[in-house]
């Protein structure tokens, strides 16, 4: 399956490229391109100034919040060229890519005015805060408040799992602010400053050394008033629009990430002569036709999206894709590790690069490879964005029509 893209989308594809090439460190293309840590450290600080630059960075917002109001066909070619040159295309993942897009569609416009042009431009970093220790699945059930006093809302409680809320300037924070409302009826979204007394960051140290994971404690924290996003006690239904943002990006680029993984799954196979075993070669295959789902996949979502269609089959996708390719995902780094075999265990397991690898370098305390670092994630995959097991009820109840889960 393929797709055939508009004249004009091609036309800018062109000037995408060429953009790339530009402005990408020279010798970026060739195969055996290499950065020192010196010259990465130096290309991540100054990259998001240029992709700002050149309004790379949220190019299809409205221009009159500083997009370029690109068209979703352009949005697509854009997000294609920066896959093909493996250059990052996004300042701070949380504000261009989820709290901003939420902003847009039911912020004020004040609130656009105050906190786009910093999301633009680079300038602050956000982090979710969603999830609590007794309220993950079941969101609804959160117990964080947040009450009025004056011109602020006062907020209390506990989040977990937030990731980057050590580096974060803002959290996007659903809390409870009506208790005596049905518990999807009583929560609101506000955008709450983090570098205040009120707030205390714990990294939470993962097996592999990382701590990108934290716990954010709220102690009398403090937010303005006029922070909240969508209106009081309406925070559910926005909650839900970022949560869409979050599972609907890169539809025709996602499946990039794991071609590459299984070409490097491949090649460690070949190297050991591993390809001469049916039943490894029948993996290999395997993976392969998954791969190509998910790429078909993407071309359905982006057919649709295009076309506007919202037929049950394409309220589906979302979900389904989300449960497809992280469980794919799980099965390629299982049998990434059943390629290298004992040799998975060892701290160099793996080329010094992997897609997706929270490390390139190993760690104090618990060193892992880029390879281990990938696996090590790959276990969060099915639970982060909305778990398998809830994906499925959501295909299950809202597309299919079976009846609900039965309450405990």
């Amino acid at each position: 399956m393929e797709m055939t893209y508009p004249a004009e989308a091609e036309a800018f594809r062109g000037d995408v490229r060429a953009w790339l090439e530009d402005n990408l460190p020279d010798g970026w293309f060739d195969p055996d391109f290499e950065m020192t840590a010196e010259a990465r450290a130096h290309f991540n600080a100054k990259w998001p100034a240029k992709l700002h630059e050149g309004g790379w960075i949220c190019a299809t917002w409205p221009k009159e919040y500083g997009g370029k109001g690109l068209s979703t066909m352009e949005g697509v070619v854009l997000a294609e060229e920066f896959a093909r040159a493996k250059a990052p295309m996004r300042a701070d993942f949380f504000g261009d890519t989820l709290v901003g897009p939420t902003i847009l569609q039911w912020g004020t416009e004040e609130q656009k005015r105050e906190f786009l042009p910093r999301i633009l431009r680079g300038e602050t970093r956000w982090c979710q805060g969603f999830s609590e220790p007794n309220s993950g699945s079941d969101l609804a059930s959160l117990a964080t408040t947040a009450v009025l006093d004056g011109e602020e809302w006062v907020i209390n409680g506990q989040k977990v799992w937030t990731t980057g809320g050590h580096h974060a300037d803002y959290c996007f924070l659903l809390t409870r602010t009506d208790p005596d409302a049905p518990k999807h009826k009583g929560i609101s979204y506000l955008l709450v400053p983090m570098r205040q007394s009120g707030v205390e960051v714990r990294g939470i140290t993962q097996p592999d050394g990382t701590a990108e994971f934290c716990e954010v404690f709220f102690d009398d924290a403090r937010c303005p008033k006029d922070n909240v996003v969508g209106g009081v006690n309406n925070g559910w239904q926005v909650a839900n629009s970022t949560l869409a943002f979050e599972r609907g990006q890169s539809t025709t680029t996602g499946y990039r990430r794991f071609e590459e993984e299984l070409r490097l799954i491949t090649e460690a196979a070949r190297e050991r002569g591993l390809t001469d075993h049916a039943l490894l070669r029948q993996a290999l295959a395997r993976a392969h036709t998954k791969v190509q789902v998910l790429r078909i996949n993407g071309l359905r979502s982006l057919s649709a999206a295009v076309s506007g269609a919202t037929d049950p089959g394409v309220t589906a996708l979302g979900a389904t894709n989300k449960v497809f390719w992280s469980e794919m995902h799980q099965e390629a780094m299982a049998l990434a590790l059943h390629v290298y075999g004992a040799e998975a265990m060892l701290i160099d397991a793996g080329p010094p690069s992997w897609p997706g690898a929270l490390r390139d370098k190993r760690r104090d305390g618990y060193p892992v490879s880029p390879m281990q670092s990938a696996f090590f994630f790959s276990r969060s995959e099915t639970i982060w964005g909305g778990t398998s097991q809830i994906q499925r009820n959501i295909v299950g109840e809202r597309v299919l029509g079976l009846p609900k889960e039965p309450k405990p």
